[in-house]
């Protein structure tokens, strides 16, 4: 059997393997509990997690509970943890696994609150620290798949013990008692107060250095408490009380199996060799302090842990009662005797609950094998009184380093497999004698570098005499093991054990298989009992108590049926019948053939008492179904249905319900089977709202109606809805409503509605034509609810119509493609897949530059945009007459959504709306504007937007010559006076105008102002904002102090005044934490 440290590593290799391999989940869990439920302490467990430190300094509180609700918190941590790893591993990573944010809320009540939760992710490769989070190294392009699925398992695991430990299912707690104390008390109320034990640290320690042990000190009676006890007296004993196993004293602490062979006086625990080994091998236990224990010391030690006779101790909290207590004074539990105790051994008693000898779990007594490690109940000999019992002589101890044993004195048993290590006569594990081992040659072995343990000397044992009792018990034994092989060899072979016992039975003597004797002699054995079935003289035989509850006519249609079967050759039973009948007799061929003739009656007569009288037909339905009275049964009653099949799958309609047909239970009846009615009085329902006069309801209305409701008055309602539109009364089921408002119309006003939507309109207005909802300026509720509204317009729109509609859609979906154009002649769109500037419209045949969207000149080739709009500052006479005008119109609006420009100023109404895609949004921001707001906490109703500081809807409001300040501040220089040849007096800048109800596009008109560069003052504004957008400058910091309490208001920024806090200190602090927290519009234009 591999060692606990093999298992671990076998473990190990295999999850970590399936999880970077991309395997199952279940596979990975499974690992993963294994790993979790191994015998181990986590310093040794976890290689590469501090687990034993993370559990120590993330549990708080003085209690049980209080610890865990802290392991709780760290469970939950461990989860986030683990799902980071997983991420990692995973073929498809995520797009942004390279980074780990701070800010993130969700890795800040988890992974940020824990000790030890950075350190894990330092472990899966998040070693470069930024300022909000943590990230891979630059020079990584993938993570080490190997490492992180290491950690990530150990995560998983000691996630799954935390839940374990949580739960109370831990199968080893007592590894995580010792680290907290806290845990060992069941009582959320009990005091947990430690006492701190010191010890002298190694020599590899600096001097002074000590390590503590937190133990939980018991609480004392009363009578303890007056006694005077002090905490000095209890450090005292606690220091010289040896540390030992309740069940076990000289065992091992860790596994509980073998013996103690070393003491470390650093963690107080006795740990044999092997356990010695593995626990002390991790670094940080390298260094603790063990002394060597020998046989002799062991059996002292028990010898003074033992109570007297006059005395008890506690199982549950160690206390030392008096023998006439009953319950314990402390814990106030029974008085249980431990295991092993010598009053079990001699006095025999009712076995609930067994321990296995393997890892020590107690199991129920109804289990067979053992829940951990699934190994079988070992039985021990009956408990006997004999004069002279046999000496066993005690195990000796593995040596303090190397193997377990001696090779001399090992020997393992032939009935259990057991190594065993001492040369007693007797198995340690099955208590059955030692066989006796045959003469070996002689073998040279080389001198062992561990400490022999001298071979008790054995007195020569004369082997008893065998009396008929025990012969007869060990034959019995011997035939009941060879039953219990011959029926595993069936049970492979799809035979069940009362076939082969009773096979072995009929066969006798034989040397034949079992299995052998089903396939070649049965068959043939049970055509003789069908034979004498049929020739057995029929004298229907009816059970007393079966006769008491059936009537005559079926006693006597069976006695018939006896008679009818005796003339026609007797009974015909079935191989399934004469099987089933052999194997109830034992094997008795004659027995068996009356058991089947009474079984075959018995079925008769309880076909008989179904209404079926033709016991011919009885009998043969039970022999084509094997004897089996449900099968005859669907027989019987298949040529009784056939009419109602016939009519069920007719290709002929269904009559319509006559609704006046005199016979009205026959209406109903109809009503209830055609149309599924819960119930009959619904059918009256339905019945008596269809004979209402004037009523102008059709029969699938009126059901439908009454299938969801009983209430009359709902239903009349319901069958009576008016549309908002033509104003006609229809029933609720011909009317259309959409799933983003609760409107509804009839149908052929919904057709006709969108119908002239799709043909006349643009794909944004086909909303409900009674509230015109939704609001589907946002793209997202745009798609899901044109997914939704395609379903309907399916069913209701024309062929021709609903292509039209999903032309539309196609065209909608274009506009968001990267490579889709506008042409700026004659606004037609296409998707443009060349990488050349000068772009040809498929429509107008023109040409245009594809980046900068300008009408295309010769000078434009070889030249960028910004070199040619230069170029054309300087050169073009008529671009030089336009001024700062020219420069506002190339500067325009751009929507945001398809792209298309405008060559309009922004000034005027910051609502925009697109011609071409009916978008609506801010022409300073780009921000969309909006009836439903999905920012928090916004309470504004109405159609509006929300825009940053520097967008012009705030900075239009400013004098021009504090934009110009602004500007200075920060080095950028503008115009003040209008270029050379530029037209002055009228404003020449294009804008959109609301004459009448149309939007024409003309010349602002204005007049202009001296020092505006040739423009009016709201354009001037405009092109001074433009300057400040284009260089991403801030406005914030020449603020006044109204204006920054007003912004921070705005943007939800904490404007609280601190104590002792003069104004400067405050609005300097305030503008800093504004700029900090807030920034500036991401969609804000920024071209030059």
């Amino acid at each position: 059997m591999p060692s606990l440290s093999e298992q671990l590593q076998e473990v190990r290799s295999r999850a970590e393997v399936c999880l970077y391999s991309g395997g199952r989940a279940g596979e990975v869990r499974v690992g993963v509990v294994a790993m979790a439920k191994l015998p181990l302490p986590p310093g040794f467990k976890y290689r590469h997690i501090a687990a034993e430190t993370m559990v120590v300094d993330n549990s708080v509180g003085s209690n049980r509970k209080e610890t865990l609700a802290s392991l709780q918190r760290l469970s939950t941590a461990l989860n986030i943890l683990e799902k980071y790893g997983c991420n990692l591993t995973n073929p498809n990573r995520p797009k942004y696994w390279r980074t780990v944010k701070h800010n993130n809320p969700v890795f800040r009540a988890t992974v940020d609150a824990i000790q030890g939760g950075r350190a894990v992710l330092c472990l899966y490769g998040y070693s470069n620290q930024l300022a909000d989070g943590l990230s891979f190294p630059d020079d990584v392009t993938d993570p080490d798949v190997g490492c992180v699925a290491a950690v990530t398992l150990e995560v998983m695991s000691l996630r799954i013990e935390l839940e374990m430990l949580i739960k109370e299912a831990h199968p080893h707690p007592d590894f995580y008692e010792r680290i907290l104390p806290t845990l060992r008390h069941k009582d959320v109320g009990l005091n947990t107060d430690a006492v701190i034990c010191h010890f002298s640290s190694s020599s590899s320690h600096s001097g002074g250095q000590t390590k503590s042990l937190a133990l939980p000190l018991h609480r004392h009676s009363s009578r303890e408490r007056s006694g005077g006890k002090s905490l000095s007296s209890n450090h005292q004993s606690l220091k010289s009380t040896p540390i030992s196993s309740s069940k076990h004293p000289e065992n091992c602490t860790i596994c509980g199996i073998f013996r103690i062979s070393a003491h470390c006086l650093t963690c107080l625990q006795g740990l044999c060799s092997e356990c010695d080994r593995l626990y002390h091998s991790y670094p940080e236990r390298a260094d603790h302090r063990r002394t060597a224990v020998s046989s002799s010391s062991l059996s002292s030690t028990s010898s003074q842990n033992s109570p007297s006779s006059s005395t008890w101790r506690c199982l549950h909290c160690t206390k030392v009662n008096s023998i006439h207590d009953v319950l314990c004074e402390e814990c106030e539990q029974p008085r249980l005797e431990p295991i092993g105790s010598k009053a079990e051994e001699s006095q025999p008693a009712t076995i609930t609950e067994w321990q296995c000898k393997s890892c020590t779990m107690v199991n129920a007594a109804s289990s067979i094998l053992c829940k951990v490690c699934e190994r079988p109940r070992l039985a021990t000999r009956p408990p006997v009184t004999p004069s002279h019992p046999p000496i066993t002589p005690p195990r000796p101890p593995a040596p303090v380093l190397g193997m377990p044993g001696d090779p001399d004195s090992q020997w393992v048993c032939q009935f259990c497999t057991y190594l065993n290590y001492s040369p007693a006569t007797v198995c340690e594990m099955c208590d059955l004698a030692r066989p006796e081992p045959a003469p070996l040659p002689a073998k040279l072995r080389p001198p062992s570098p561990v400490r022999r343990v001298p071979a008790l000397p054995i007195k020569p044992k004369q082997p008893p005499t065998e009396d008929l009792d025990s012969c007869r018990q060990r034959r019995m034994k011997e035939e009941g093991l060879k039953l219990i092989q011959l029926i595993r060899d069936g049970e492979k072979k799809g035979v069940s054990p009362e076939e082969v016992y009773t096979s072995r039975r009929a066969a006798g003597d034989s040397s034949i298989l079992p299995c052998k004797w089903l396939k070649t002699e049965l068959p043939l054995l049970l055509d003789q009992i069908r034979t004498s079935v049929a020739t057995f003289p029929l004298q229907p035989v009816c059970d007393q108590n079966a006769a008491e509850h059936t009537s005559r006519s079926c006693e006597a249609s069976a006695q018939e049926a006896g008679k009818e079967a005796q003339s026609a050759n007797g009974v015909q039973l079935s191989r399934a019948e004469a099987k089933q009948a052999w194997l109830r007799a034992g094997g008795d061929k004659e027995r068996a053939a009356r058991q089947a003739l009474r079984d075959r009656l018995t079925k008769v007569q309880e076909l008989c008492a179904l209404g079926f009288s033709n016991a011919a037909r009885c009998h043969e339905g039970l022999r084509q179904s094997g004897g089996e009275v449900r099968g005859a049964l669907a027989l019987l009653q298949r040529p009784l249905l056939e009419p109602f099949h016939k009519h069920i799958w007719s290709d002929k309609p269904e009559p319509p319900v006559d609704i006046h047909h005199p016979d009205k239970q026959r209406i109903c009846r109809r009503l209830l089977a055609v149309y599924d009615l819960p119930s009959w009085g619904r059918c009256e329902l339905a019945l008596s709202l269809l004979l209402e006069h004037s009523a102008p309801y059709s029969l699938e209305d009126v059901v439908q109606a009454v299938r969801e409701s009983h209430d009359r008055e709902f239903i009349k309602r319901v069958l009576a809805k008016e549309c908002p539109i033509c104003l006609s009364v229809f029933p609720h089921s011909k009317m259309q409503s959409l799933t983003s408002c609760q409107c509804s119309v009839c149908c052929g006003c919904f057709q006709q509605h969108f119908t002239i939507a799709v043909r006349d309109k643009h794909i944004r207005d086909m909303v409900c034509p009674v509230c015109w909802e939704p609001d589907i300026n946002d793209p997202e509720h745009l798609n899901s609810y044109f997914s939704t509204l395609d379903i309907q317009l399916r069913e209701c729109l024309e062929p021709e119509v609903y292509e039209l509609f999903h032309k539309k859609l196609t065209e909608q979906a274009l506009i968001k493609d990267p490579k889709f154009l506008w042409c700026c002649h004659c606004s037609y769109g296409f998707i443009y897949d060349g990488d050349q500037l000068k772009v040809t419209c498929f429509q107008c045949r023109n040409s245009f530059c594809a980046q900068c969207k300008k009408p295309w000149e010769s000078q434009h080739a070889g030249l960028s945009c910004e070199q040619y709009q230069s170029w054309k500052r300087e050169n073009d006479p008529e671009y030089q007459r336009q001024g700062l005008a020219g420069y506002l119109r190339d500067n325009g609006i751009t929507c945001p959504n398809c792209r298309f420009q405008y060559a309009l100023s922004k000034g005027g109404c910051m609502h925009f709306c697109c011609s071409q895609c009916r978008y609506q949004f801010c022409s300073g921001c780009n921000n969309p504007f909006h009836t439903t707001c999905a920012v928090d906490e916004c309470s504004v109703s109405g159609l509006h937007a929300h825009h940053p500081r520097d967008c012009l809807f705030y900075l239009r409001d400013w004098e021009p010559a504090r934009l110009q300040a602004l500007l200075e501040n920060n080095g950028v220089a503008f115009n003040t006076e209008p270029p050379p040849g530029t037209q002055t007096g009228l404003c020449g800048v294009i804008e959109q105008k609301d004459e009448g109800g149309q939007q024409p596009d003309s010349a602002c008109g204005a007049q202009t102002q001296p020092g505006h560069a040739g423009l009016c003052e709201k354009h001037y504004r405009e092109y001074l904002v433009s300057l400040i957008n284009s260089h991403s400058i801030d406005p914030a910091p020449i603020y006044s102090s109204n204006e920054l309490l007003l912004a921070c208001k705005r943007y939800k920024v904490d404007d609280s005044r601190r104590d002792g806090e003069d104004g400067f200190t405050f609005f300097s602090r305030l503008l800093k934490k504004l700029m900090d927290e807030v920034p500036l519009g991401d969609k804000v234009p920024r071209k030059k």
